[in-house]
């Protein structure tokens, strides 16, 4: 199996992944502080993190590494994970979706600028198409209008996609499981002050599926699903593989059916296979190596 093609599809299992986001944050945040979701999941993701790199023997990254191991924990430790997290306290999770809609673009953007891909002007368009449907299909399912939310989802976007874009570039020395897993342990100190400062008084009023849901931020939002993703684009390079993300927010909506209750419509069932068939083209459009 050639390398783009094992990176596709590491790329959809970990959108798939992400998918369950906004879904799971939806469900604890009703008893949870959205600082203390952000937070606290890399605190937890982060002990786990630790554990695997010690029980692996890592070598500890070099000086340039950590400074580009903290951009990543930026992004995808801190800036992300609060954001959407304060996001989702005012927005409905489809409207989340305007962030996962521009996320591909943005992510393939960060990866031409600091990565040596260079998109055909074909994969642009298709990208820039894909996109406006997926922000289309948000704006038409959400209410409309803007949200004071709208400005925490770019916020995500921006952190996301930078944070994807330096970690898929820094996974090529140190690997994907490693780059996530050193980002957590670098980020701790900063973070658990922070995550005790906002940690509930008492978890006697949390549900079992609020557990689970913060749970499963922690463990695979947070860590585990990045092991597939920073490979993924690895292997496939950042501008084609970051493209599965389209499939994001309706693998989203899917989930909002089956545990927020909500209902999928025949425009939804359109939208999704139109956003199938950019992710198709994107895929086959060139992309050359800078020189």
């Amino acid at each position: 199996m050639k390398n783009e093609t094992r990176g596709m599809l590491l790329g959809l299992i970990g959108v798939s992944a992400f998918g369950l986001t906004l879904p799971a944050t939806r469900v604890v945040i009703p008893y949870l502080d959205p600082i203390f979701i952000g937070l606290g999941r890399a605190v937890l993701a982060a002990l786990v993190a630790a554990v695997l790199l010690f029980s692996f023997r890592q070598k500890i990254p070099n000086i340039k590494q950590v400074y580009q191991l903290l951009i990543v924990a930026l992004g995808v430790v801190i800036g992300f994970p609060i954001c959407s997290s304060w996001a989702m306290q005012y927005a409905p999770a489809s409207h989340g979706g305007v962030v996962l809609g521009v996320l591909p673009l943005a992510t393939a953007a960060v990866g031409v600028l600091i990565g040596n891909e260079r998109p055909s002007f074909s994969f642009w368009l298709v990208c820039v198409l894909g996109s406006c449907l997926v922000i289309s299909y948000a704006l038409i399912q959400g209410s409309g209008g803007v949200h004071m939310a709208d400005l925490a989802l770019l916020g995500a976007t921006l952190s996301a996609a930078i944070g994807y874009a330096v970690g898929a570039r820094l996974s090529r020395d140190i690997g994907g499981w490693q780059v996530i897993c050193w980002a957590l342990v670098l980020a701790f100190p900063f973070i658990v002050i922070p995550t005790i400062n906002y940690a509930p008084k008492s978890l006697s009023n949390i549900s079992m599926a609020g557990y689970a849901s913060f749970l499963y931020l922690a463990l695979v939002s947070q860590l585990f699903a990045f092991f597939v993703w920073y490979k993924g684009l690895a292997l496939g390079g950042i501008a084609r593989v970051s493209q599965t993300q389209l499939l994001q927010p309706f693998i989203t909506l899917l989930a909002s059916v089956l545990f927020l209750g909500e209902v999928i419509d025949i425009e939804t069932v359109v939208f999704v296979f139109l956003v199938m068939s950019s992710v198709w083209l994107g895929k086959r459009m060139p992309i050359r190596k800078k020189a």
